[in-house]
């Protein structure tokens, strides 16, 4: 199975969705809060990313909830 990073906020409904997606599918995954966590602010910022959800699947990114893209790499 592939390592899921999901950057997230906490006022992000998009972000909700993904969670309960990847939850609802039982696959697990590492939730970096910018709200809370300034490093992974700073992290996501430093790749070019301005905006949330964004979700890395292995080596591939996926900007958005976008389900088919994560259904293709999960």
């Amino acid at each position: 199975m592939k390592d899921v990073v999901v950057y997230t906020s906490d006022t992000c409904g998009y972000c909700h969705a993904v969670k309960d997606y990847l939850n609802n599918k039982n696959i697990p995954y590492t939730e970096k809060n910018i709200s809370k966590d300034m490093a992974a602010r700073r992290e996501l910022v430093s790749q070019g990313y301005m905006g949330v959800p964004v979700i890395i699947v292995g080596d591939q990114t996926v900007v958005g909830f976008d389900k088919e893209k994560l259904e293709q790499l999960l």
